[in-house]
C-alpha cells in the first residue's frame, strides 16, 4: 500500500474491522499496531483515537520530533474533512469490506460505528445490556433537535413510560446543546481552525518555553518545607514535622505533573527521570501510573464510562450513569452500585472532605499495581522506566516507611499520628483535582464535538490573586491547561488572556469561578446527584414492596 494513496472511508472502515489501529493525523492514515506497545503514554489514550482524526490531540501531547516519527506508520491518506467514526473502545461498530459493498448495492443506511450529518452515537455496557445514547440531529444545525436518548441501567419507569434517569441525563444534554455553539461541521471545523491559530500564535510567542525561575522559586520553597520537616523532627515535635512533610509533598506533586507532560525540559528522557524521583522516590506514587491514567483523562474528559478521573465508587457519582453498573473501559471491569455505593452517594456531598483526606493512600494502591501488573509499556524507550520506579518505590518506603516511620518515632500512636497528618495535609491537591471537572458535563455530545469545544466544556479554571498562585501550582488555570497540555504552567496565568479572547471569537463558554464559589459548585453537583441516587433508592424500595405484594396476593 503507497504511503500517498487515496484511501477511501469506507476502506478504513474495513481496517478497522479487521482489527487494525487506524488514526488520522493532519490527512494522514497511520496504522500504529506496531507502536502501541512502545507508546509511552499507554495504549488506552490510542484505543480512544481509532478512526478519529487525533491531529489536535497529537499535536498538544507530542514533541515535534514525535510527531515527526509517527509518520512513519503512514499507509495512506484521505482527503477533504475527515468525519470521525466512533472508536471502538467507545462502542463504535465497523463493517467489513465484503459487508460494505453488500450495504451498498442494497443502499442500506451507513453502520452506527459511523458519525454522519444523522446520528452521533456514543455506546456504552452495562451488565447484560447495552446502553447507547443518540444525538440526533438536523444537517445544518445540530443543536436544535434531540431525541431518544436510550438508558439501560434501570428498569424504573415514570408514569410516561420513560426512565426517569434518561430525562435526567437527557437534560444535560439538551443544557450543553443550547450552552454550546452547534455541532455542525464548519461550526466545529472554525472552532478547530481559530484553536490551530491561537496554539500557533502562542508558540510563537514564547508561551511553551519553560520559565526556569519559576522553578528556582519552587526549588527554595520545597527546601525550605523539607529542611522545617526535617527540624521539627529532630526537635521531636513529631506532628508538626509531619505537618511540613505533607506540605512539602503536596508541592512537589506539581513539579511531577509538569515532568508527566514533558513541560520541564521537552526531553522524554530528563522529563521521566526528574518525573520518576521526584513522584517514586520522594512521593511514593508512581510517575507511569498517573501517565497512563491522566492522558486517558485528557482526551475522554468526565466521560462516566471512559474518564478514570471520575470514576470514584463507591465513594463519589457526579452523574446518575454510574447508577447503572457501568463498564469502565480504563479499568475494564464493571463498577458496580452495590449497597456500599448507595449508601456513600447519598451523603457524598456531605463525605467529599472528609473522603478526599485519605486520597494519597488510594494513589499508593493504584501506583503499585501498575507497577506490579506491568501495565505500562514493555517495549520501546520507556521499557527500562518500570525497572527505575520499582528502585524508586523501594526507596521511598525505605527512607520513609522504615527509617523515619518504623525507626525514629517513638511510639505506634505517633506513628499512626504521623502517617495520617502527613497524607491528610495533601488533601487540598486532591480537591483541586476534582474541583475543576466535578461541576462540569458529563455529557456526550457525540464525535464530531471539535476537541477544543470538548476540553471547555468539561473543565473550569479557579481565580485567584496572583500571589496565591503556589498554593494551586498553577493548576487552577485546567482550562487552559487542557487546551495546551505541554505548556509549562508558569505561563498559564500570561495565557489565560488570549485563551478568553479565543472563546469570545469562537462563542464557547469559558467557565472561571473563585475557589469559594468553585468549591460550593462542586457541593451542588454532588448534592444533586445524591438526591438523584436517594430516589433511586425509594423507587427500588417501592418496587421490591410491590413485588412481595404481588407474590403474596398470588399465593393466596
Amino acid at each position: 500500500m503507497a504511503r500517498d494513496e487515496i484511501l477511501s472511508r469506507a476502506a478504513i472502515e474495513g481496517m478497522i474491522a479487521d482489527g487494525s489501529t487506524i488514526v488520522i493525523y493532519e490527512n494522514r492514515v497511520l496504522r500504529v499496531d506496531k507502536w502501541l506497545p512502545r507508546h509511552p503514554g499507554g495504549d488506552k489514550i490510542v484505543f480512544h483515537m481509532v478512526g478519529r482524526d487525533a491531529t489536535d490531540e497529537i499535536n498538544a501531547y507530542h514533541s515535534y520530533e514525535s510527531r515527526v516519527l509517527a509518520r512513519k506508520y503512514q499507509i495512506g491518506r484521505v482527503e477533504g474533512v475527515w468525519e470521525n467514526f466512533i472508536p471502538p473502545i467507545q462502542g463504535g461498530r465497523f463493517r467489513k469490506l465484503d459487508q460494505i459493498d453488500e450495504a451498498v448495492s442494497l443502499t442500506e443506511p451507513s453502520s452506527s460505528g459511523s458519525s454522519d450529518d444523522e446520528v452521533c452515537s456514543t455506546k456504552a455496557t452495562t451488565r447484560g445490556k447495552s446502553t447507547v445514547s443518540q444525538i440526533k440531529v438536523a444537517p445544518k444545525d445540530k443543536k436544535k433537535e434531540v431525541a431518544g436518548i436510550t438508558y439501560a441501567s434501570t428498569v424504573l419507569e415514570t408514569s410516561m413510560g420513560e426512565d426517569i434517569f434518561a430525562a435526567y441525563e437527557r437534560k444535560q444534554v439538551e443544557r450543553d446543546l443550547e450552552k454550546y455553539p452547534s455541532l455542525d461541521y464548519d461550526t466545529q471545523l472554525m472552532i478547530t481552525r481559530k484553536y490551530r491559530e491561537l496554539e500557533q500564535k502562542l508558540l510563537r510567542e514564547g508561551y511553551f518555553q519553560c520559565t526556569y525561575w519559576g522553578y528556582g522559586r519552587e526549588c527554595i520553597r520545597y527546601i525550605m518545607l523539607a529542611s522545617l520537616a526535617y527540624y521539627f523532627l529532630r526537635k521531636e515535635w513529631y506532628f508538626t514535622s509531619a505537618f511540613f512533610l505533607g506540605l512539602f509533598w503536596h508541592q512537589l506533586t506539581f513539579t511531577a505533573h509538569d515532568a508527566g507532560h514533558l513541560a520541564i525540559t521537552h526531553s522524554f528522557f530528563w522529563d521521566n527521570v526528574v518525573g520518576t524521583i521526584v513522584a517514586n522516590f520522594i512521593g511514593g506514587l508512581s510517575l507511569g501510573w498517573w501517565k497512563r491514567n491522566h492522558n486517558v483523562h485528557h482526551v475522554v474528559t468526565n466521560d462516566p464510562v471512559h474518564d478514570p478521573d471520575i470514576q470514584h465508587l463507591p465513594f463519589f457519582a457526579v452523574s446518575t450513569k454510574f447508577f447503572g453498573d457501568i463498564f469502565s473501559t480504563y479499568y475494564d471491569r464493571i463498577l458496580t452500585y452495590d449497597a456500599v455505593a448507595k449508601t456513600m452517594i447519598q451523603v457524598q456531598n456531605w463525605m467529599y472532605y472528609p473522603i478526599l483526606c485519605f486520597g494519597r493512600f488510594n494513589l499508593y494502591r493504584l501506583s503499585w499495581e501498575y507497577l506490579l501488573l506491568g501495565q505500562g509499556p514493555r517495549q520501546g524507550q520507556a521499557a527500562w522506566l518500570r525497572y527505575f520506579e520499582l528502585v524508586g518505590m523501594a526507596v521511598f518506603w525505605y527512607w520513609f516507611g522504615y527509617k523515619l516511620v518504623y525507626q525514629t518515632l517513638p511510639s505506634a500512636g505517633i506513628r499512626i499520628g504521623y502517617v495520617l497528618i502527613s497524607h491528610i495535609v495533601t488533601m487540598p491537591l486532591h480537591v483541586q483535582i476534582t474541583l475543576s471537572h466535578f461541576a462540569m458535563s458529563t455529557a456526550d455530545l457525540g464525535a464530531s464535538e471539535s476537541f477544543a469545544q470538548k476540553m471547555l466544556r468539561t473543565t473550569m479554571d479557579v481565580d485567584c490573586p496572583a500571589w496565591f498562585d503556589f498554593f494551586h501550582g498553577g493548576l487552577q488555570f485546567q482550562a487552559v491547561h487542557h487546551l495546551f497540555p505541554r505548556m509549562p504552567r508558569h505561563n498559564f496565568r500570561a495565557a489565560q488572556k488570549p485563551v478568553i479572547e479565543f472563546c469570545k471569537e469562537v462563542g464557547v463558554q469559558y467557565c472561571i469561578y473563585g475557589f469559594v464559589d468553585g468549591n460550593k459548585e462542586v457541593i451542588w453537583r454532588l448534592g444533586d446527584i445524591a438526591k438523584q441516587a436517594a430516589i433511586f433508592a425509594d423507587c427500588s424500595n417501592h418496587m421490591v414492596q410491590e413485588a412481595r405484594a404481588t407474590r403474596k396476593i398470588e399465593g393466596m
